[in-house]
């Protein structure tokens, strides 16, 4: 996937293939940066679900110095989502700078990295909570620092922006190690890395979404096309992150209530904007507005919230497994076909992965909001979060291990 910065007009979204690449005898996972995160990442994310359940449920005891959920919550936001935001920065910083990528010994490197901060968490009841905190911190910080360096050797200022996000998605790491250390759990951080993610699904969906929207539907029937980029998308992001900073700051305040559902509004209105409902025939653009769905979702269930009206979880799992969780697949699955030169079509197999997110996604919210059904639902829920991302492995394997083209 390419995402280019071209100056007030924003960025221009499209799939293709990386224009240039050094030659590369190595293992075909190493010949591009999106193989090794997607793949381990989808099946990192599939598997501690299945460590997690039992977990929640004290049948089993994880041998890291964060409690149980702190475990679970940074494990998804700084070890998944990290691997993912890798995969997509690798692949796309070579198209913006027109640089070559990062291949082989220095792929395997930076991977070795992020596994040694899953394998340090995990067991940081033995090494110490400061150990572990360097160790995962490392990957990010090498991650941004890798990005910063081809972007300015590139010359490509513009796109410096994303290696800021970067580098303060890697100051929320530092600072959930730090808040759960003192604190006992990292409930800010845990906000704050959240909002975070959906502000960065929210800009890069706002470009994505209705280019890959309008270049199907283009190619179907006349109709009424998604409205680009507009000033009214600035408005919603100039509302939306300082709504996500007090909500940090004050979830349960009903100032933020009012916002978060000012901001589920607006949001809501932009989803509409972009036509999806006229996209059902083409899943892989169909998933993307329904991945966006869940965060005007979340808005309106953190209103509620505010307003002690509903618990706390039922907003933040709607943002995690659905904006997140969907949007991840989505994303992934649909740069794996474009970058291995596959058919940009989602096959029997996609589709039930994208059913098994979504399933998950609900599963958990009413998990909330039922707590009379609380654990059969946790139990669907978890089963096809594992079913989803490791189905997403399976399925895809072949793309990532194999150099063959089709």
């Amino acid at each position: 996937m390419r995402l280019e910065w071209r100056g007030n007009a924003g960025y221009r979204a499209n799939i293709m293939s990386i224009s240039r690449l050094k030659a590369y005898r190595g293992p075909a996972l190493f010949s591009n940066g999106f193989r090794p995160f997607f793949f381990f990442g989808s099946v990192y994310a599939g598997a501690i679900m299945l460590v997690w359940l039992p977990a929640f449920y004290g049948e089993l005891k994880l041998g890291t110095s964060f409690a149980p959920r702190d475990w679970h919550v940074h494990e998804m936001l700084f070890g998944y989502i990290a691997a993912v935001l890798a995969g997509f920065l690798l692949t796309a910083v070579p198209n913006w700078t027109g640089r070559l990528p990062l291949q082989g010994r220095p792929l395997m490197l930076l991977f070795s990295t992020w596994v040694a901060g899953r394998v340090a968490v995990s067991s940081s009841a033995w090494i110490g909570w400061g150990p572990a905190a360097a160790i995962d911190s490392l990957f990010l910080i090498l991650l941004a620092a890798a990005a910063a360096r081809e972007i300015i050797a590139g010359k490509k200022w513009g796109n410096l922006q994303i290696v800021v996000i970067i580098s303060l998605f890697a100051a929320g790491n530092i600072a959930f190690h730090l808040e759960a250390h003192v604190s006992g759990l990292a409930e800010y951080a845990t906000r704050g890395g959240i909002a975070m993610v959906i502000v960065l699904i929210s800009l890069i969906g706002g470009r994505i979404i209705p280019s890959f929207t309008r270049n199907w539907l283009a190619k179907q029937q006349p109709g009424r096309m998604p409205s680009p980029f507009s000033r009214f998308d600035v408005a919603v992001m100039i509302l939306t992150v300082p709504t996500l900073a007090l909500w940090i700051a004050r979830p349960v305040d009903r100032m933020t209530g009012s916002l978060l559902l000012a901001c589920g509004v607006m949001h809501l209105v932009r989803l509409v904007r972009w036509r999806g409902y006229r996209t059902f025939a083409d899943r892989l653009v169909l998933i993307l507005h329904v991945a966006y769905a869940f965060i005007p979702a979340g808005f309106f269930l953190g209103a509620l919230s505010a307003f002690d009206v509903v618990a706390a979880g039922a907003g933040i799992h709607a943002w995690t497994g659905g904006a997140i969780g969907t949007m991840t697949l989505a994303v992934m699955s649909r740069a794996t076909l474009g970058h291995t030169g596959r058919p940009l079509e989602a096959s029997l197999a996609t589709h039930l992965i994208y059913a098994s997110i979504v399933i998950a996604a609900l599963a958990r919210v009413c998990a909330v909001l039922e707590v009379d059904h609380a654990g059969a639902l946790l139990a669907i829920a978890g089963v096809a979060w594992a079913a989803a991302f490791l189905g997403f492995a399976a399925v895809y394997s072949s793309a990532f291990w194999s150099s063959r083209r089709f």
